[in-house]
């Protein structure tokens, strides 16, 4: 069937082809966009280089801004055999008539449907000729995460429009690990009075960053609200995607009202480069509505401008492939009988599907820069300019591309090159805030308007330090309680709550419950000695911990009773036994060292071995009758003497201490020992303690004992397993200290075995925890923590710190430098004592060798004679020597080293 389109003469190519455009004429966008379609129509008909010969007509409908007007409207000029439709611009018109268009196989081309859900494969006959609000979304998300908010408040018009744009927001933020805290939806044409009561509502939560997404005609009455409730002041965050840009865009002049309603306000606007085409479409545009009451050109304008143009390139190569415009009727719309919907005037286009491939393979510059479709049919390089109204006005504060993330240099100009710190250091200029302020919002306040926040405080029977009622006026004190109030001082405003007590009195309340009340709201927050362990964080958050905490064994002790051997004790048996190798070696090197020079070390075998046996330990007690006359062996000997010195020292300390001091002991040897028995086992009433003993230690629950108080702890470990006590008892380090400090009959056994500490409880993602953390990092450094902590906590009676005996015995490593300097002082000296020994030995053989001139034959008999001469002539005196070498050669009667076995002329 024919089109009913006129063709030309050859029938080759149509004399024109149809159109449509969709949209709301008197909207801010259609009034933007209306003019833009007319002149782009009007250039496309006077290019010769495209559409030769045919006319492009355009068929204008007006949606009223009306989803079942828009939809009739759309059907209307379907009817009209168009081979495709521009528009339409509202989101929801766009779902709607996608299910018709795919039916017909007519393109549809939306210069201003942003809902991200039309992307959709649902929807194959849809192509945005604009940015998805996907990526707008992802903008916002950046510029949260900058400014580290953590939560925001959606207000938005609940139409496709809203819900899809604020659905992108919610995932863009989980991206940056911050979220919607509510979403303050408005009823599509809500009047002024809905919009203020639904504002009072978000006035009263906690969230001051506020995100708009509406529609461009109602968007301002949010603003006008929000005035009128004192919302737009110091302390609130409005942040507006492309809506806002468009309204204030659309206006030749400034209006000083709708500026007088958004300052401060951040907003975005989507970025459109600079080019000749731009420039030029501005000028005509100028002159055509400088006597006329038309918007001023804005990014809407130039995307339905080349959305004109991205259908012509398209038909024109549609055409050129020889593909005719047809249509033929759809067997699924005949009217059935009685019908008088007349469905059977919607006609297929039958080579729809080729003139969408033509659209979605395009790529030209436009007046809105390159218009190219990705493979997921959104334009390729998304970017938005992030605009800070101030004044009469607003400025650019900085960029942000799917490329390149915020920045204050322009897209354009990053695509151009690599990206580097160096390019994109800064992210954003400053911002003029509501309440003209340049200080960052803090971006939420506490909703409670005046409410003081319940804290909860467990109500303790033990270990009153840490935080018991009190007849005050805050009614409960503490440690805990003194480190939250000085924490609370520190922040930058005023916060106020009330204690309120957790527990019956009659024993330690359950933590984990009052944890529990944190979460599930019944709380404001809690505090007290409250232990951070992995399941409390999940459902709660914690601040900084102020106290560290871990588990630790307590467990009876005895007095260790000394005996005949104790004076060994000091020393570890490793230490002994290298203690008498070393007094051994160092005699054997002060011998070596002093035999050729001192008479003293010179004698008989067994009269040698005596003194070097008692010179070496007669020096423990510097009682050694031998002097020593060479250099080396003085040197050696004041290095030895010094660590006699200290080895002295540190056995008369460690004798004393452990002769003196009471030593105590406990059975229990640690922790493994205490898990694979089967004795009871202590742990605190309303501790984690017993849950981290059955679930991660698998410690049977029939084993474990409950104990209230520190009189009770004593009790149950003085009695012992056998006769209903315990064997020993597994609680924070924090409270066995206290325990320690008033019971000195027990003791703790290895180290701790957890590590934790002690934190104030919130609800999840409250602010409030992260600034208090700050100021308790505050507390640390600036030693009031210390202070508070010396203030309630400081021991009076005993030690908590008892490491009994082996602790006191000295072992090898505690001396192995001083045995390193003496072992090298040792070897030094006989390096030094063997280079003297062989130069004096080649020069005394030498002279011998002058006067008997005997043939050498190299034997091994030579050999060996050669060793035992050495050996003879080191066991010389040192004078004799000397001497030798002093005498001159007179034949071979010069007294010189002899053949083996033969005796030196030299007497000893």
């Amino acid at each position: 069937m024919t089109d009913g389109q006129n063709v030309t003469g050859d029938g080759s190519r149509p004399a024109s082809v149809r159109i449509g455009a969709l949209f709301t004429f008197d909207s801010v966008i259609g009034r933007a966009v209306r003019l833009a379609i007319e002149l782009a129509v009007t250039d496309v008909n006077a290019d010769p280089g495209v559409l030769p010969g045919t006319k492009l007509n355009i068929i204008m409908q007006d949606t009223n801004c009306s989803g079942f007007v828009g939809t009739m409207e759309a059907l209307l000029l379907l009817t009209k055999d168009v081979v495709a439709v521009l528009g339409p611009q509202s989101s929801t018109i766009a779902r709607i008539i996608s299910h018709s268009v795919n039916e017909l196989h007519v393109p549809l081309i939306s210069f201003a449907a942003s809902d991200p859900a039309l992307s959709s494969l649902e929807y194959p006959y849809f192509v945005r000729a604009t940015t998805s609000d996907y990526f707008q979304m992802g903008a916002i998300a950046s510029i949260i995460s900058h400014y580290q908010w953590r939560e925001v408040i959606a207000i938005y018009v609940d139409d496709d429009y809203g819900r899809g744009g604020i659905t992108a927001l919610g995932d863009a933020l989980a991206k940056k690990k911050s979220k919607i805290a509510y979403k303050a939806k408005l009823p599509p044409g809500a009047s002024s009075i809905t919009i203020q009561d639904i504002l009072m509502q978000v006035s009263e939560m906690e969230s001051r960053v506020y995100v708009v997404h509406v529609n461009p005609d109602s968007g301002l009455t949010v603003f006008s609200a929000a005035k009128s409730l004192g919302m737009m002041s110091s302390g609130y965050v409005w942040i507006a995607t492309d809506w806002l840009s468009a309204v204030l865009d659309s206006s030749k002049h400034t209006n000083r009202d709708r500026m007088e309603l958004t300052q401060g306000v951040i907003m975005l606007r989507q970025h459109i480069a600079d080019s000749d085409i731009q420039h030029l479409l501005l000028s005509r545009w100028n002159n055509l509505t400088r006597n006329e009451r038309f918007s001023s050109l804005n990014s809407y304008s130039m995307h339905a401008y080349d959305s004109v143009w991205l259908v012509a390139h398209a038909v024109e190569q549609f055409l050129s492939e020889g593909n005719a415009v047809s249509f033929s009727a759809d067997p699924n719309l005949q009217d059935t009988k009685g019908s008088n919907l007349q469905l059977g005037s919607l006609r297929s286009f039958n080579n729809g599907e080729k003139l969408l491939e033509k659209i979605l393979h395009a790529n030209f510059t436009g007046a809105s820069g390159q218009v190219q479709f990705t493979m997921d049919r959104n334009l390729v390089h998304p970017a938005y300019d992030i605009l800070n109204i101030g004044g009469t006005g607003f400025r650019t504060i900085g960029y942000w591309s799917n490329f390149s993330g915020l920045s204050v240099v322009a897209p354009e100009k990053l695509h151009s090159k690599s990206l580097d710190s160096a390019t994109n250091n800064i992210q954003l200029h400053g911002v003029i805030w509501p309440g003209q302020t340049s200080k960052k919002p803090r971006g939420w306040v506490f909703p409670y308007h005046g409410k003081p926040l319940r804290i909860g405080v467990p109500l303790r029977t033990s270990y009153k330090e840490f935080v018991m009622k009190d007849k005050g006026p805050d009614g409960v004190k503490g440690f805990s309680v003194d480190v939250f109030k000085a924490a609370i001082s520190l922040l930058p405003y005023p916060v106020a709550f009330n204690f309120v007590l957790f527990g019956d009195g009659l024993k330690n309340p359950s933590y984990s419950d009052l944890v529990q009340k944190v979460s599930d709201k019944y709380f404001d927050a809690a505090i007290g000695d409250i232990t951070i362990v992995t399941n409390r964080t999940r459902i709660v958050d914690f601040t900084q911990p102020y106290a560290e905490s871990g588990l630790i064994i307590l467990a009876p002790a005895r007095e260790t009773e000394s005996n005949a051997w104790a004076f060994l004790k000091p020393f570890t048996f490793q230490m002994w036994s290298v203690l008498g190798v070393l007094f051994l070696f160092v005699g054997a090197v002060v011998w070596v060292l002093e035999h050729r020079t001192n008479t003293e070390f010179r004698g008989p075998p067994r009269q040698q071995i005596m003194t070097v046996c008692w010179f070496s330990f007669s020096t423990m007690f510097f009682a050694h009758r031998e002097n020593t006359v060479s250099v080396l062996g003085r040197c050696v000997l004041l290095v030895w003497l010094f660590v006699v010195l200290i080895i002295n020292s540190s056995y008369t300390a460690s004798l004393t201490s452990l002769l003196t001091v009471q030593q105590l002991t406990s059975g229990i040897q640690g922790l493994d020992s205490l898990i694979s028995s089967s004795s009871a086992i202590g742990y605190q009433v309303g501790s984690f303690a017993r849950s981290y003993l059955v679930e991660e230690l698998h410690i049977a629950e029939s084993r474990l004992v409950p104990l209230n108080s520190p009189s009770d702890y004593a009790r149950a470990l003085e009695l012992g397993p056998g006769n209903g006590g315990v064997a020993a008892i597994i609680d924070e380090l924090p409270y066995v200290e206290i325990f320690l400090s008033k019971y000195c009959k027990f003791k703790t056994v290895g180290q701790v075995f957890t590590k934790s500490g002690w934190g104030f409880a919130f609800p999840r993602d409250s602010p409030l925890a992260e600034d208090l953390s700050t100021a308790i990092l505050g507390l640390s450094e600036n030693g009031n923590l210390q202070r508070i902590h010396d203030e309630w906590l400081t021991g009076t009676e005993c030690s908590a710190d008892d490491s009994g005996i082996g602790s006191n015995r000295l072992n090898l490593s505690s001396f192995w430098g001083l045995y390193l300097i003496c072992g090298f002082a040792c070897f030094l000296a006989l390096l030094i004592f063997f280079l003297r020994i062989f130069c004096q030995y080649s020069k005394y053989n030498n002279q011998v060798g002058l006067e008997c001139h005997e043939p050498e034959v190299v034997t091994r008999s030579a050999r060996l004679s050669n060793i035992k001469s050495l050996i003879s002539f080191v066991d010389k005196r040192e004078e004799e020597v000397k001497n030798a070498l002093k005498k001159k050669p007179n034949g071979c009667q010069q007294p010189r080293i002899g053949r083996a076995g033969e005796q030196s002329a030299l007497p000893l």
